[in-house]
């Protein structure tokens, strides 16, 4: 039996050898199937160009199609035709296509950009108005709240004017996760020109690389923070035109930004009316038959991932997004769901046959190996994340190494750790040695990216680590002229938890958009319970611009913690050497790339004169500390100050002042 290069390097898996090389034979198996048929993977993830409206140069005029094969008639109606329900008649092709051609000669002055339609389909359950599954753009009536989809074909194209940011080699991805919408301080709905106009310079200005842009296929309820799909081709026209997003992205290529797209295809909303459930009146066109096509927890649809049509409708929509409007890469959500029957629910992933025999869902591990394969592809650079909290083996390994093809995984239970510790444990029952094994417990070869809280946290029903450490405070205290130890913890944790999860985490990092300062409100859309109201579904940047708060103390902090990891390549370097675990004093003393960190968890224990083993001897000087005034600390180390060092027993040590509640990171000085 062949090994594969990841049982190799794991023997942890040798147990299941042969399950890890019929994974790698099935997806060899299926693409040879599709490329046998289709000429390469390309070209079968092309459906778009079929499906939906798309113009004949030859005959001169639109073909419009749609796949419903249970289907026993479909109509096309909308402005082109004053909305006549059975004027235009869809012809079924024999294979479950239905299609209509729309010559200029008759057409050209009626079917014209912007103008409305619909499909009725006709089906084992009735006469229904459905928007086309292919839909480039999807629009909401104000009035009757009703969707349509929207002819669009501009006259003049959207002509990018920036060419997509090439990062060094290991570079880490700095990523700001955003959400259009609420990416403004006004109580309303953002916009993708108010975005590209006034976030991306601040995004610049932070010092991060990356935007990851949330919510941004159309989506028929704003507070699902765009995880119920309803039209994966169109983007969201709550915050503006296809062109708009567009130039958005043109704009943060131009400004040295890359853009990935939060993607969902895990699942799709439940609705009718605009999304793909029971387009032809059956429940498994695009889903899984019963039960098994149900969500237990998400109250959505499951894909049937061993359909050619819906690998086709898929993989077309990475290679839509990719080319069409330019997005650098995908992080895919909710992972783990595919990966499993079981969705990851209620299962402890402590054997390997959990990941190749027990309940693992084998076609979607084909879909990601194939979306993996087109995207790069497609883009040799293109950057895929997987949010999976499982820890599937090889997820992250090149695909014929009998891997999935992932560039990167998210630390997922990194925030889950600083979550549970602050929630269950007081200061001093925190235990460094758990604290320096959680952010280290991966394997380096591996890209991870680190995060210490996402937009998960900050929503309502749970706290970010703002909130968290100073709650209700945060509404009183926050004026530099008040006094609060509450305030003062917070913010001392605050900066210390970030460096630290940056520092050992990862090879990349994440934060989203307002947790770099602390932002004082969670996310709540609007919704009946809170009269639909804007007033937490937004960003108040104000508050750090405003010099009499403490909000701008964290976000400087972070401006330079980001500087740090850039300039001192932490991120790419060795993994860390652990120096020292003072359990006592609540101190962890790690060395990387010649940087010395020291962390001082403790909340009240300040040293003089205290000793920490070194790895190189030399004079060093303190790089950066979270206890600087400028960063809202208490300036307690002489940061001109020179630090010796000295050899006892061959052994290389320095003594420090080691402050209470402080990080900081020193540097060998340059003679």
């Amino acid at each position: 039996m062949q090994t594969l290069k990841i049982v190799e390097k794991d023997p942890w898996l040798k147990p299941v050898n042969t399950a890890v090389t019929e994974r790698f034979l099935r997806f060899k198996n299926r693409l040879h199937q599709l490329e046998s048929q289709y000429g390469n993977l390309k070209a079968f993830a092309s459906a778009d160009k079929l499906f939906g409206f798309n113009y004949d140069k030859i005959r001169k005029g639109w073909w419009f199609r749609e796949w419903a094969p249970a289907a026993s008639g479909l109509f096309i109606l909308g402005d082109f035709n004053d909305w006549d329900k059975y004027s235009h008649p869809l012809i079924n092709n024999g294979h479950g296509i239905w299609e209509i051609f729309f010559d200029d000669k008759t057409y050209a002055t009626k079917l014209t950009h912007k103008s409305l339609f619909k499909l009725i389909v006709q089906s084992q359950i009735g006469e229904n108005e459905r928007i086309p599954v292919y839909a480039k753009r999807v629009i909401q009536d104000d009035n009757t709240k009703d969707y349509s989809s929207q002819f669009w074909h501009p006259e003049k194209p959207y002509a990018f004017k920036n060419k997509a940011v090439k990062l060094k080699k290991d570079e880490p991805l700095l990523i700001y996760e955003t959400h259009v919408g609420m990416a403004q301080e006004n109580e309303g709905v953002g916009t993708y020109k108010e975005f590209a106009e006034k976030i991306i310079p601040k995004i610049v200005k932070a010092g991060y690389n990356t935007i990851q842009l949330m919510a941004i296929a159309e989506h028929p309820y704003y507070g699902s923070f765009g995880y119920h799909v309803s039209n994966f081709f169109a983007p969201s026209s709550r915050f503006g035109t296809p062109e708009e997003l567009k130039s958005l992205i043109d704009k943060a290529h131009g400004a040295g930004l890359l853009v990935i797209m939060d993607i969902v295809h895990s699942h799709t909303v439940k609705n009718t009316r605009e999304g793909l459930n029971l387009f032809d009146g059956t429940d498994y066109q695009y889903t899984h038959h019963g039960d098994r096509g149900n969500h237990p927890q998400w109250d959505s649809k499951l894909f049937n991932y061993g359909k050619d049509e819906v690998l086709q409708l898929l993989l077309s929509n990475l290679r839509y997004w990719l080319e069409e409007f330019h997005f650098d890469g995908f992080r895919f959500d909710g992972v783990t769901s595919m990966l499993y029957f079981h969705h990851g629910m209620g299962v402890t992933f402590d054997k390997p046959e959990n990941f190749f025999t027990e309940g693992v869902e084998f076609d979607a591990i084909i879909y990601l190996q194939l979306a993996n394969k087109l995207m790069h592809e497609i883009n040799a650079k293109a950057i895929s994340i997987a949010e999976d909290v499982s820890g599937m083996p090889g997820l992250c390994n090149p695909i014929e190494d009998g891997g999935i093809g992932f560039d990167y995984r998210l630390g997922m239970g990194l925030p889950d750790f600083w979550i549970k510790l602050l929630k269950d444990q007081s200061d001093e029952q925190w235990n460094i040695h758990e604290m320096y094994h959680t952010m280290t417990n991966r394997h380096f070869d591996i890209k991870t990216i680190a995060y210490a809280e996402s937009h998960d946290q900050a929503l309502v029903g749970d706290k970010t680590i703002a909130f968290r450490l100073m709650d209700k405070d945060m509404y009183f205290h926050m004026a530099k002229s008040e006094q609060s130890l509450i305030i003062d913890r917070g913010i001392a944790l605050h900066k210390m938890i970030r460096l630290f999860t940056i520092s050992l985490g990862g090879e990349s990092w994440l934060n989203f958009m307002g947790n770099e300062f602390g932002h004082p409100e969670w996310i709540d859309f609007p919704r009946e319970g809170n009269n639909w109201s804007y007033k937490h579904a937004r960003r108040q940047w104000s508050l750090i611009e405003k010099d009499y708060l403490k909000y701008h103390w964290l976000s400087d902090f972070d401006k330079e913690m980001i500087a740090l990891v850039k300039q001192n390549k932490i991120m790419q370097a060795s993994p860390p050497w652990l120096l020292l675990a003072d359990e006592a004093h609540k101190t962890v003393v790690f060395e990387r790339n010649h940087l010395i960190f020291v962390f001082n968890w403790h909340p009240s224990d300040s040293t003089p004169d205290f000793e920490i083993p070194l790895k190189e001897t030399g004079d060093y000087e303190i790089l950066l500390s979270t206890d600087e005034s400028r960063f809202g600390g208490f300036d307690r180390m002489n940061i001109k100050q020179h630090y010796p060092s000295y050899l006892r027993d061959n052994n290389a040590f320095m003594k420090i002042y080691n402050t209470n509640r402080t990080a900081m990171v020193l540097r060998p000085v340059k003679i």
